[in-house]
């Protein structure tokens, strides 16, 4: 990893106010996608163009495991969102799939506390709306920057990849946060036990787990650091704040009920 002091906050057009009609939930198999519309746009912070935001998503692991689609030394959190925008002189995903940097996504890592987030709850509530593939839900818009981790947005890091989902092209200039977003340990069981990857009706229901790529090789690509984040060297050692998986927070809160009885 090098740093790059010429990374600084990008612009989120539109991300602080409240966009009008619905934005669309649906579970389409492989993850809950909310389409989000118009009105909002990413640019700065060395991306190459502007980029109109067009969705985000989610991917997470099970009820035992965790299942972000990063890893920061080797420490892979419960869940992690993407926002997905798309380079502006695009018509459409078609042509920005022709594009080695067509689109811009934004990832943040997504951790656990024991209240939940008022603003993550626009989209929890209406999961049990989206449980099994094929269904949608509409959802009332509201600032998109209040799911974010407002005061360190300048902390990041930054490559050039792929998409993390077939067909996975060489198209996207990534954007991975330092600071996580947190929500509620209900808030996240939602995904990992009441969201389902076949449809209502099939024979046999199949819950939706581990929805995340397996960590791929560098192959010397550079990952730059904003001016502002936390330089990684690489090592476990550094990753002092590194989280416990879901399953060890789990026995160790069952160690001490025990042990208080």
């Amino acid at each position: 990893m090098t740093r790059n002091n010429s990374l600084g906050s990008l612009h989120l057009e539109g991300f602080d106010v409240t966009q009008t009609g619905y934005w669309t939930l649906q579970n389409d198999g492989h993850s809950v996608v909310l389409q989000v519309g118009s009105g909002m746009s990413v640019s700065g912070g060395g991306l190459p163009d502007m980029y109109h935001t067009i969705q985000l998503h989610f991917h997470w692991g099970s009820p035992a495991t965790n299942g972000s689609e990063h890893t920061v030394d080797g420490h892979r959190y419960p869940m992690e969102m993407h926002i997905v925008n798309m380079k502006s002189i695009h018509p459409n995903l078609t042509a920005a799939l022709d594009d080695p940097t067509g689109l811009a996504v934004l990832g943040f890592f997504i951790d656990v506390v024991y209240g939940d987030n008022v603003h993550f709850g626009h989209i929890s509530q209406k999961l049990s709306s989206v449980a099994y593939k094929g269904q949608t839900a509409k959802v009332k818009p509201f600032p998109l920057m209040s799911l974010l981790p407002k005061h360190n947005m300048s902390q990041y890091y930054r490559y050039y990849g792929s998409l993390t989902t077939p067909p996975c092209s060489q198209v996207v200039v990534w954007t991975l946060y330092e600071v996580p977003i947190y929500i509620s340990w209900s808030q996240l069981a939602q995904f990992t036990s009441q969201i389902f990857s076949t449809e209502e009706d099939a024979e046999q229901v199949t819950p939706l787990h581990n929805n995340f790529r397996h960590i791929h090789p560098t192959f010397s690509r550079v990952v730059s650091a904003s001016k502002d984040a936390r330089l990684l060297r690489g090592t476990a050692s550094c990753f002092l704040r590194s989280a416990v998986t879901v399953y060890q927070l789990q026995i160790i809160l069952l160690g001490s009920l025990i042990s208080g009885l």
